[in-house]
């Protein structure tokens, strides 16, 4: 996969400004929505009803990414709310393969992220089942952590088998992102980025996902052609 897709995180973003803080990043290819309910993570953001205003107003597609406990239950009413992409944890449901389908269904991309200690190998023979795989590089339930290079061999492991089977199944990672660290993660297979401080934390945050996109683009384009 060569197309690098730059999704901002709200996490980082001034809360009462959101209208503005989304127009700020225009030029993203979607706004990544944290949701957190301090059960799945040790922390706690925003729920359904604030979602469903972020999408009014939003000019680019929500991604959101449910870090929150009971996915099968909740997940659904995010699709419902007209998202483009829904993902939820592993780790947080029951029947992970029964909920992307539904997800599917009620016409949102299905995600399925994976903490940076969850192993891949368990979910390869779900691929199929899914748009979208977010592996964590860091910790899921705060912003401005450092990248984990421990992950690295996960997502190359990813991406093998994503090649092999022939099903465009997107890699998405979420942790640490920056103009140096989107580098490696790109080289070892990841496509889509989550970048919360290195877009928000810049005077120009559009500025900011065109040089992250640009070097993103660099090193997929290099590991395509290898």
């Amino acid at each position: 996969m060569t197309q690098c897709c730059i999704n901002p995180s709200i996490l980082s973003a001034d809360f009462v400004n959101l209208e503005a803080e989304l127009k700020r990043i225009s030029n993203a290819d979607a706004v990544h929505v944290d949701v957190m309910d301090n059960h799945f993570v040790p922390n706690l953001t925003i729920g359904l009803p604030v979602v469903q205003r972020i999408q009014a107003v939003s000019p680019v597609p929500l991604d959101a990414h449910l870090m929150i406990a009971d996915a099968d239950r909740w997940a659904p009413g995010f699709a419902d709310a007209g998202l483009a992409s829904v993902t939820f944890h592993a780790e947080a449901s029951i029947a992970p393969i029964k909920l992307a389908r539904e997800l599917r269904s009620r016409g949102a991309k299905a995600g399925m992220a994976l903490r940076p200690s969850t192993p891949v190998e368990p979910y390869l023979d779900m691929l199929s089942e899914l748009d979208m795989l977010l592996i964590m590089t860091v910790e899921p339930g705060f912003g401005g952590q450092a990248f984990l290079d421990v992950t690295l061999p996960k997502i190359r492991r990813a991406r093998a088998a994503i090649d092999g089977s022939g099903i465009g199944v997107a890699i998405q990672v979420d942790g640490g992102i920056t103009e140096e660290t989107i580098t490696r993660a790109a080289e070892a297979g990841a496509n889509v980025f989550v970048a919360g401080s290195a877009v928000y934390g810049a005077d120009d945050p559009a500025a900011a996902i065109e040089r992250l996109r640009d070097e993103g683009s660099r090193t997929l384009r290099k590991a395509t052609a290898e």
